[in-house]
């Protein structure tokens, strides 16, 4: 019976499982199809909306005057690297890196189907995903564009890119991108930036077999193989790889046994330090931004070479002096005393140290290069007695009124409220009495003190036409660097020499993009800077600027701003100052508050500044100058 209704149901639906399967079939061959559209598609999407991520980021690099490296760039988020052309690498290195990465690479399409199969093998009898069988240009696509999850979705993400990358870029752009973006430990990525971190190899041409193994040996796992590891893991890991080159035939049994044998040492330091002229560098990047018109942030990722004028020796004492607190007055209630000073070689313009806070840090304010502080007196010999030794109608012996007069609706007072009736040019100088520059500024002229400023380099706004300038009284203030330019014309007998940071850019590719040219103009009387030294000499050796006397000469200004604050003693400032030079370099400090109110006074003088001055120039001058 059964039999016959069985017979009967085949009889009425005889195409029931022919239809079942050719339906089956057909939604097979569609998703098919949109899995091959997903493929072709979803890479090439990707890789069109981020095509910059093809062009790698490099770090770049900040040399000191002497070409010691004095910092490499951070990248945004990662670490460092150095591109190396392919070129430029060991043929050994290559073929090496491709026998334990991917042996295949030059025959497949950017997809290693046997050894993608062999993963899924060993995954499937392992009941989850252990191996990827991913090829080179997988793990370029993957390290470019995915992340490092273990899903199917993302293996298929990172085939599709895969492919992409293999119709729009050679085989060999996408080994050397590869070589220079795949992680190498450490912050490191690229062989190159490896070879010179791991083994202070430079020229990739330079490397031994262990120590191309030791780099071949990484990539699989960077945190537990790279060379700086040196235990039992990362040296089994090495010596797999170099089993591995002699099975290819690219090693001989004998030089794989030499290079087993052979024991890590890691480079001396090459006198990088990721501290050293913080400030320094934040304001060399930001003159080659001037120079070049690239910004900043582009000239800390594009490879750049920038050597600046750094002098080593200076910077390291500026920084040693403003680590110790001794050397400042009393901290506020609620913040610290700031200071920023300036070294410059009056010779050449170049600035040879430079610090713009006592914990100054990369991106931190910069009060070397800001003009926002008064100067007081340290400005005298730039508005009033350097335009009037200029004009020829006053010495340093001259005679001037010291008594107190109004100008119109300003009535300049001395500090101490004494009044000599009258003093030569010199001890008004050296004493730093106010009336007598007031008046010699009155006597020169507004404009013609201004213009002599403008060729010191300092440029004051039309606000600052008044008499009060005289004393340091601006509307906008000076900073440090520009400070110490003016007194670098002073020391330079009449020469300006425009400070600066930078001597030369060159791009990734070698190519010179900026070279400082030396421009030098007299723009003072020899006579003028020569009397203005030997005043200025004499407010240091007995004036106000005494603490700033050094075994060498030192000819110099103080300058003090009183803080003028309701309530608060008369005795009480706001700035501190000192500006002066040897005859080899010129500065200028400057110490105070970054916010002036009741709390956050000085009750110490100028003397404080020079002292500081002082503390740093010991360290450096050599006492070989004289004038």
């Amino acid at each position: 019976m059964r039999a016959r209704h069985g017979a009967a149901f085949r009889r009425r639906f005889p195409g029931r499982a022919v239809y079942i399967g050719f339906d089956l079939a057909v939604l097979a061959a569609l998703l098919f199809l949109a899995l091959l559209l997903y493929i072709h598609t979803y890479g090439q999407t990707v890789v069109n909306r981020a095509a910059d991520r093809l062009i790698l980021q490099e770090s770049s690099v900040i040399l000191g005057a002497d070409g010691t490296v004095l910092r490499r760039i951070r990248l945004p988020e990662s670490g460092y690297r150095s591109i190396a052309r392919l070129t430029e690498m060991p043929e050994l290195l290559i073929q090496t890196v491709l026998a334990v990465e991917d042996r295949r690479f030059y025959t497949h399409n950017g997809l290693d189907y046997s050894g993608i199969a062999r993963a899924a093998v060993r995954n499937t009898l392992n009941l989850q995903i252990t191996e990827g069988g991913s090829s080179i240009t997988q793990q370029l696509a993957r390290n470019l564009y995915l992340d490092r999850s273990r899903t199917l979705l993302r293996k298929l993400n990172e085939a599709s890119i895969a492919l992409t990358l293999e119709r729009r870029l050679s085989k060999d752009e996408i080994l050397e991108l590869y070589l220079n973006q795949i992680y190498m430990g450490q912050g490191q990525y690229g062989v190159k930036t490896a070879a010179e971190y791991y083994f202070g190899v430079t020229d990739l041409r330079q490397l031994d077999i262990g120590q191309i193994a030791a780099l071949a040996a990484t990539p699989k796992g960077p945190s537990i193989y790279n060379p700086a590891e040196n235990n039992a893991v990362s040296s089994a890991r090495q010596e797999l790889v170099l089993r591995i080159m002699e099975q290819q035939g690219l090693i001989t049994a004998q030089e794989r046994a030499l290079a087993a044998r052979g024991e890590y040492h890691p480079p001396k330091a090459a006198g990088e330090s990721s501290y050293i002229g913080a400030s320094y560098i934040d304001a060399a990047l930001q003159e080659a931004a001037r120079h070049t018109g690239i910004t900043p942030e582009e000239l800390k990722t594009g490879g750049y070479r920038i050597l600046t004028a750094m002098n080593a020796q200076a910077q390291g004492a500026l920084e040693q002096a403003f680590r110790n607190a001794d050397n400042f007055p009393p901290d506020g209630a609620s913040a610290r005393v700031e200071a920023a000073m300036v070294i410059i070689d009056q010779h050449s313009g170049e600035v040879a140290a430079l610090i713009g806070g006592r914990d100054a840090a990369t991106g931190s304010l910069n009060r070397a290069i800001i003009d926002a502080r008064q100067p007081g007196s340290a400005f005298k010999p730039i508005i009033a007695y350097g335009p009037a030794l200029e004009s020829g109608r006053y010495t340093a012996d001259s005679i001037l009124p010291d008594r107190k007069q109004k100008y119109g609706g300003y009535s300049p007072e001395n500090v101490n409220g004494v009044y000599r009736g009258q003093v030569s040019m010199r001890t008004a100088l050296r004493e730093s009495i106010n009336a007598p520059a007031v008046w010699l500024l009155k006597q020169v002229g507004i404009s013609p003190a201004r213009q002599f400023a403008a060729r010191l380099g300092i440029a004051l706004p039309p606000e600052d036409s008044h008499l009060s300038i005289a004393l340091g009284g601006l509307h906008q203030g000076v900073s440090p660097l520009k400070l110490a330019q003016a007194y670098s014309v002073f020391a330079s007998g009449g020469i300006y020499q425009e400070a600066h940071t930078v001597r030369s850019i060159t791009g990734a590719d070698g190519r010179l993009l900026y070279r400082y040219e030396p421009e030098p103009q007299r723009v003072i009387k020899a006579q003028t800077a020569e009397s203005m030294t030997r005043m200025l000499r004499e407010a240091v050796n007995g004036g106000t600027g005494r603490k700033a006397r050094l075994a060498v000469p030192v000819a110099g200004k103080t300058g003090t701003t009183q803080a003028g604050l309701p309530g608060v003693s008369a005795k009480a400032n706001r700035d501190l100052w000192f500006a002066g030079y040897t005859p080899d370099w010129t500065a200028a400090v400057w110490m105070g508050f970054d916010r002036t109110d009741k709390e956050h006074v000085l009750y110490e003088g100028s003397g404080k500044a020079a002292a500081l001055f002082a503390a740093v120039m010991s360290k450096v001058v050599t006492g070989s100058g004289s004038w």
